[in-house]
């Protein structure tokens, strides 16, 4: 997997991709640049057999203030109908491709996680903050509505409808304190522990069979638009086909054998 970007941070390690913003003077906004490799990076990983699982942290104590003000939201208001559609498709085309990378993504969020940032936290499949994370999603503090990047889709699926509503009309901060009790946080850590918890749970993950991380990965994304007996027959499809993979042979064998398996991912 490639590691040598340019307009963001990636160590690869052990089978985890450790990625981040790069401006922690500025608190890690996004810009056109990092926006279209962010996207190609995360549409690479669907095809890379090293990375099993990502870390997406922060950068000097903040995950990201969203997209840069001089940087695109100047640009934007002087851009016409079909610039600023290619604009938005490919923010909303980096969501699809983290949704369908085919590795559980941790995010680590610290500090500011705001506007993008909030949006990458969000299409995240785990999330661990600290007490000072404050994610908000204020598109309609700049004059834009909250259906941005899938905010109107996801969010509500993991917070629900009407807490959904409050922080998209309202473009407050949800506090780390409500991300836990709503669900959007799966753990809040001190500050200190945070590049460790989310290690950690990457690194038992990538410990995990990597074949059916993705599967599972996959049927989180495509059962949202399924009615239930296309998703239980979807299901049983998806489950026949890891019982044909070596890693659900390995764990029969340990488990005979009174032993821990060691799972390759095919």
């Amino acid at each position: 997997m490639r590691s040598d970007v340019t307009h963001f941070q990636c160590r690869i390690e052990g089978g985890i991709a450790h990625v981040a913003l790069d401006r922690p003077d500025r608190k890690n906004p996004l810009t056109f640049d990092s926006y279209a490799e962010l996207r190609d990076w995360f549409r690479d990983l669907h095809y890379d057999e090293e990375v099993k699982a990502v870390v997406f942290g922060p950068n000097g104590g903040n995950f990201s203030s969203g997209g840069d003000v001089h940087d695109i939201i100047g640009p934007l208001t002087k851009m016409n109908m079909k610039d600023l559609l290619a604009f938005t498709r490919m923010t909303g085309d980096l969501v699809k491709a983290m949704i369908g990378c085919g590795k559980p993504i941790i995010a680590a969020v610290d500090g500011v996680c705001a506007g993008a940032g909030a949006i990458i936290a969000m299409a995240s499949d785990l999330r661990v903050a600290t007490p000072e994370a404050k994610v908000a999603f204020l598109f309609n503090r700049v004059g834009l509505a909250g259906c941005d990047m899938g905010a109107c889709a996801i969010l509500p699926r993991i917070i629900g409808q009407g807490r959904a509503a409050e922080l998209l009309y309202l473009g407050r901060s949800m506090t780390a304190e409500e991300g836990a009790a709503w669900g959007f946080f799966n753990r809040v850590v001190p500050q200190a522990d945070l590049m460790d918890t989310a290690g950690d749970m990457a690194a038992r993950i990538a410990a995990g069979p990597g074949f059916a991380n993705m599967m599972t990965k996959t049927m989180l994304a495509q059962e949202w638009s399924m009615g239930l007996d296309q998703a239980i027959e979807a299901e049983a499809q998806a489950q026949a086909i890891c019982m044909q993979g070596q890693d659900f042979h390995r764990a029969y064998h340990a488990f005979v054998a009174k032993k821990k398996p060691v799972f390759e991912g095919d």
